[in-house]
């Protein structure tokens, strides 16, 4: 019960976003006003505009402004393109994780709790300001008591938890669409909505990712073309990966 209430309220709140970036199109095409009529009614106190950016541009606005999972979701839909329009898919490319960074000292509680050991007791020196920060995690720069330069990437405190509650109202989107939607068959919806929660749901698990590193870094030894960096496994936890630091320019 709590939880139908709550994915009520959080698709009301969806809909009101999308609404405002001027994407009704979407909620009406998309079969969702069928079970939630009520949920258009804002809509007459938004204006469309007559040169507002195209759907694509406002979709990838929408999403960035509904959080991370659905930056996410919009990320791993931009690599869909038997499934989206080519405008959509290449504004949805442009998606990026620019999320706010969580507390330093939260930070270190994190790698304190991973290691059972202080951070001061790991390593030489930890950078308290983070080099990066995504959805999932972010990465502060750091040196190994052995003066080796390394990055750490510590899993985003309660993120887990955001990612089932956002998942379980993706579910209930895609439900509604397969229920409403002519098209649903093509699109399989809640097929790809399980296969997006697998995705996040292993993100979670750095061990996972330092061994996909560490199998390319094998696959590319001793290439001139490619240098993976190295994951120090002793260092490494399930909400803590620790990696060989290296310069370079983004791509």
């Amino acid at each position: 019960m709590y939880s139908g209430v709550r994915n009520t309220l959080r698709l009301m709140r969806i809909t009101q976003v999308f609404l405002r970036h001027d994407l009704g199109e979407f909620v009406v095409a998309l079969g969702l006003y069928r079970g939630f009529r009520f949920l258009l009614f804002p809509g007459v106190f938004y204006r469309q505009s007559a040169d507002k950016p195209h759907r694509g541009q406002r979709l990838r606005r929408a999403l960035e402004e509904l959080g991370p999972v659905f930056v996410k979701f919009g990320q791993i839909l931009s690599t869909r393109r038997d499934l989206l329009p080519d405008d959509i898919a290449e504004e949805l490319a442009k998606l990026q994780d620019r999320v706010p960074p969580f507390p330093s000292e939260i930070a270190r509680a994190l790698i304190e709790q991973a290691y059972g050991q202080s951070v001061e007791q790991v390593f030489a020196s930890f950078d308290e300001e983070p080099l990066a920060s995504a959805s999932i995690a972010q990465v502060h720069a750091a040196r190994l008591r052995d003066g080796r330069e390394v990055v750490v990437k510590v899993v985003r405190p309660g993120i887990e938890g955001t990612i089932r509650r956002d998942v379980s109202l993706l579910y209930t989107v895609a439900e509604l669409v397969e229920r409403y939607w002519s098209e649903s068959h093509r699109l399989r919806p809640r097929a790809i909505i399980a296969e997006f929660e697998k995705i996040l749901l292993d993100e979670l698990d750095l061990m996972r990712e330092a061994a996909s590193a560490s199998q390319l870094r094998r696959d590319f030894q001793g290439s001139e073309l490619l240098h993976v960096p190295e994951t120090y496994w002793d260092f490494t936890r399930r909400t803590v990966m620790v990696a060989e630091r290296i310069s370079g320019i983004p791509i």
